[in-house]
This record gives C-alpha cells, sequence and structure tokens, in this order.
C-alpha cells in the first residue's frame, strides 16, 4: 500500500458508521470505495453521502471486493461475529468496532480466524489510539507514579431507553456494560493487565440485561479497579490512578481525553493537556491511522490494540456477565 491510499470498505450504515466516515476525512491517504448494508437503498445513500463508488445491498460483495483493503465492521456487536468472520473468511483484513463481540468464545474464534489467514485484525477500541490515552500510558510506565495501586473509572448515560430499544433487547447483546463498560474494564486492563477476580453486582431491567453495573477487579499483587456503567444515569465520565508514589486524575471524558493532572507528593500538581495539531479530542481518525500504519507495515494486529488484551476484556466481561447474571442468545459462559 505504500504510495497509494488505502482503500476502506464500510459495513453497515448507522450512526457509528457516519461518524468513521466523515473522519476519515482527516486521513489524506484514506479512502472509501465501498459500502455494504442489508438495504440496497441504504447503502446507495451512505455511498453518495461519503463519495464510495460501489454500494452492496448484502455483506457478501463487499467481503468478496479485492479492491478494499480492510474492512470497518460497524453492525450491531450482537453481529460482529458474523459480519468480521465473513471479512475474514474473505480475505479482507478487519477493524470491528467494540465491544469486539458478544462473548470471549465469539471474540477467540474471530482471532483464530485472523491469525490462520494472515489478515489484520483489531478491535475499534479508539481510547488505547488516543494521543493523550498514550501519553497517560507512558508516564504509567515510566513510572511516574510508582506501583499501581488503584484504578476508577465510569461511564454513565441518563438514558430512559424504553423496552423496545437495541439497549433493552437481549438478542442484541443490549445493557450496559457491553455497550459502556467495556470503556472502563478497557481502561482497567490498559494499567493492570487481566484481573484474577472479579465481584460485581447490576439492576437489571425487566428483559434481564444490565441497567447499571458495578464491578471489583482484583490482582495477585494487590491491586484494585473499581468501574462502574450505568444506562439510566449520566456519570461524570471520570477516572483516577493512584499509585505508591502519586496520581493521575482524568476529570471528565477519560476515554477521549483533554487533558490530565499528574500529583506526585511534595510537588506541585502537573498539567497534561492535548497538543492542537492532534485535531479534535472526540475523532475516530487516530485509530484508523493506526490500522493504516499497521498494515502498511505488514503487521497483522496492532501494538496498541493487541488482539491478545482484546480477548482479555472480553474474558472479564464474560465473568463480570456472570456474576450478575445476564445472558444472550447463544452464550456458553
Amino acid at each position: 500500500m505504500t504510495g497509494r491510499n488505502v482503500r476502506w470498505g464500510i459495513l453497515a450504515t448507522g450512526g457509528i458508521a457516519a461518524r468513521f466516515a466523515a473522519d476519515l476525512a482527516e486521513l489524506p491517504d484514506a479512502e472509501i470505495v465501498a459500502v455494504a448494508s442489508r438495504s440496497a437503498e441504504s447503502a446507495r445513500a451512505f455511498a453518495d453521502r461519503f463519495g464510495a463508488e460501489r454500494a452492496y445491498g448484502d455483506w457478501e460483495s463487499l467481503a468478496r471486493d479485492e479492491e478494499v483493503d480492510v474492512v470497518y465492521v460497524a453492525t450491531p456487536h450482537s453481529a460482529h461475529r458474523a459480519a468480521a468472520g465473513l471479512c475474514l473468511e474473505a480475505g479482507r483484513n478487519v477493524l470491528c468496532e467494540k465491544p469486539f463481540t458478544l462473548n470471549a468464545r465469539e471474540a477467540g474464534e474471530l482471532v483464530a480466524l485472523a491469525r490462520d489467514r494472515g489478515r489484520f485484525l483489531m478491535e475499534a477500541m479508539w481510547m488505547y489510539c488516543h494521543p493523550m490515552v498514550r501519553r497517560l500510558k507512558a508516564l504509567v510506565d515510566d513510572g511516574a507514579i510508582g506501583e499501581v495501586r488503584t484504578v476508577r473509572a465510569d461511564f454513565g448515560l441518563a438514558g430512559n431507553f424504553p423496552a423496545t430499544h437495541r439497549l433493552r433487547d437481549p438478542a442484541l447483546g443490549g445493557g450496559a456494560l457491553l455497550d459502556l463498560g467495556v470503556y472502563p474494564v478497557s481502561f482497567a486492563q490498559l494499567l493492570l493487565g487481566e484481573p484474577s477476580d472479579v465481584v460485581a453486582r447490576a439492576t437489571l431491567s425487566e428483559e434481564k440485561v444490565d441497567l447499571q453495573t458495578g464491578a471489583l477487579l482484583s490482582w495477585d499483587d494487590g491491586a484494585l479497579a473499581s468501574v462502574h456503567c450505568s444506562v439510566v444515569g449520566g456519570t461524570e465520565t471520570s477516572a483516577s490512578i493512584t499509585g505508591s508514589e502519586g496520581r493521575i486524575d482524568i476529570p471528565y471524558g477519560f476515554f477521549f481525553p483533554d487533558g490530565f493532572v499528574l500529583h506526585r507528593e511534595g510537588r506541585e500538581a502537573e498539567k497534561f493537556t492535548a497538543d492542537p495539531a492532534d485535531g479534535r479530542r472526540d475523532t475516530l481518525a487516530h485509530e484508523a491511522a493506526e490500522v493504516m500504519r499497521a498494515l502498511r507495515a505488514g503487521e497483522t494486529e496492532s501494538p496498541l490494540v493487541p488482539l491478545d488484551g482484546t480477548l482479555a476484556v472480553m474474558r472479564t466481561l464474560d465473568a463480570i456477565r456472570d456474576r450478575i447474571g445476564v445472558r444472550y442468545p447463544g452464550d456458553t459462559v
């Protein structure tokens, strides 16, 4: 792909697909060449809106399009296994929205398929590619706050979602945990890795999906993480990391921060702010740029969003659902 644009296919035409397509325009070496939906009309309208040449009324045609370098899968997460699997089987590289799949079993199947086919696969965990999150991670890794002892993170929406909404539908992987809780869990595991134990409680809807969930994750070295998600109350979406020698606070939007504060004993608090050159704090272009960098380097996974890390997060989400009693059709957890 050196010397030419990376050619993207977009699978699904909902809100997150439109947002990704719009942000992709920030990258001059990216172009959308094809779009797929289960509706030919929807695919054509989306293609016209974002300048794609080809519009398909089925997923298979996009998966077989050999002029597509990488497919962005933007379906509801209940369809990620089928959609991403179809593309990988056909030899396409894939960026798949989060949560990666409904459960760890499906995630393992996709990772095994990508590795067997030698195709690139990455979860669209844009937080991991965000410049400020990467800066924070580097500070922690360099020992700026000593050994990490606790992590706290929350993500809640005021909601009032009706029973007919996808977030209330078990068949679509409804509930707060997979839609929102994946962020605080992923944040904790970015810093501490996979926990050794999980304790969780939740408030369930009549449909038996979680309206809000709180979990305490623990590690063998004594580290703890407290994570919370909700679709019935808006939260600060803040986070804090406490170490043996200091603390880092993200006051708002921990998964796309425009700054954070480093506190260390005996020193003035240090404020870190985003570089304007990095663009909007909420752009999805950073994850797309990482995919394109990896493809040009001949890599089949990203060091920023490694597949083993994605599998570990899915195992934790499975464990939380096991503790709170949320099951989806086809689950084996």
